[in-house]
């Protein structure tokens, strides 16, 4: 599986520091609105700043997408690093470092070949019956389409997840901008049959979950390094394992593959409760049993998602998107 990352830096300063960086970069600047300036010119190397000049915190936070930084190139978690500490340098001089920085946020995305985009859509409309799962409560996001997305907020945790049609998205987005448009469009172009996948953390909470170094250095490589689990542990929590199917199709396999006939009955019940709870959650405590994780084992087991396809929608069968992120495990191989 390979996952692209972006990462957001921020540093607070006082009034006197803040208004000679935004003095020294004001013909760079664009302003937003609220006191909020950006510098874009360092785009094309994976680079944004923003400065925001609120009456009480003024704060540059710098936000670096490293897939554009190392331009089809590989870098290793202390290359990463190097390569940072060196572009702040640049941009703020010797005054600053990266440590200077606090880590604010991380995302990390997993582009999902679904081969068309039917299938995107067909995930899409699947992946939002899910609802609510322990620990995450459905989200709105205003720069994602809510029929082309499926959003959660992490309860209380600091992570969020994300899933949404990649093409639509970027298709929005041309719409926005008036520079680049030509590189956009070959960018949406082969986003043709993306479902992309993004797990955020979003607060300090969310990352000292993953690592307990106290310089942003440190954490950054941490982070990377094991980026993939980190990944993988909110994306299982939120979609079950095992492949999509109608109602009726689920109904006929689980039967025929489930012997025990009390486990079965409660397979069949929670796979019912989930379109009348609109929640995976809520159907789970309907269902009213202590080891419901033995009864989301036996799914997986015989490669059966609890989620079953509307009636409504023309598509029949879903592979599980396991079986997507592990090709590209076998590719990366």
């Amino acid at each position: 599986m390979y996952l692209n990352y972006v990462i957001e830096l921020s540093m607070v300063l006082d009034n006197e520091r803040f208004h000679k960086l935004l003095t020294r970069t004001c013909n760079r600047l664009e302003y937003l609105d609220d006191n909020k300036y950006v510098d874009r010119t360092g785009s094309s190397k994976g680079i944004v700043v923003t400065y925001q000049g609120k009456q009480y915190k003024k704060k540059v936070q710098i936000t670096i997408n490293p897939s554009v930084m190392r331009d089809g190139g590989e870098f290793t978690s202390s290359k990463l690093i190097h390569k940072l500490e060196r572009c702040v340098h640049d941009y703020f001089g010797l005054k600053y470092n990266l440590n200077d920085f606090n880590l604010k946020r991380m995302i990390l995305m997993a582009d999902i070949d679904v081969s068309s985009q039917e299938k995107v859509s067909a995930y899409v409309k699947v992946l939002q019956r899910i609802g609510k799962v322990k620990g995450f409560s459905p989200s709105n996001n205003e720069c994602l389409n809510e029929s082309a997305s499926f959003c959660l907020d992490g309860n209380s945790n600091g992570v969020n997840f994300l899933i949404y049609d990649l093409k639509e998205v970027l298709a929005n987005r041309i719409k926005e901008v008036e520079t680049n448009r030509k590189k956009l469009k070959s960018i949406i172009e082969n986003s043709e049959g993306i479902l992309r996948a993004e797990v955020r953390l979003t607060e300090a909470k969310s990352i000292r979950a993953y690592t307990d170094k106290i310089d942003t250095s440190k954490q950054i490589a941490v982070l990377v390094k094991n980026s993939q689990d980190i990944f993988l542990a909110t994306f299982v929590r939120v979609v079950p394992l095992g492949d999509f199917y109608k109602k009726d199709t689920a109904t006929k396999i689980i039967q025929k593959e489930v012997q025990d006939m009390t486990l079965r009955r409660r397979m069949l019940r929670l796979m019912e409760l989930i379109p009348e709870k609109k929640s995976l959650l809520l159907a789970q405590k309907a269902l009213n049993y202590r080891k419901i994780d033995d009864v989301m084992e036996a799914l997986a087991k015989i490669n059966v998602s609890p989620i079953t396809i509307s009636k409504r929608h023309d598509v029949k069968h879903l592979k599980c998107l396991y079986s997507y992120l592990d090709d590209e495990n076998n590719d990366d191989n």
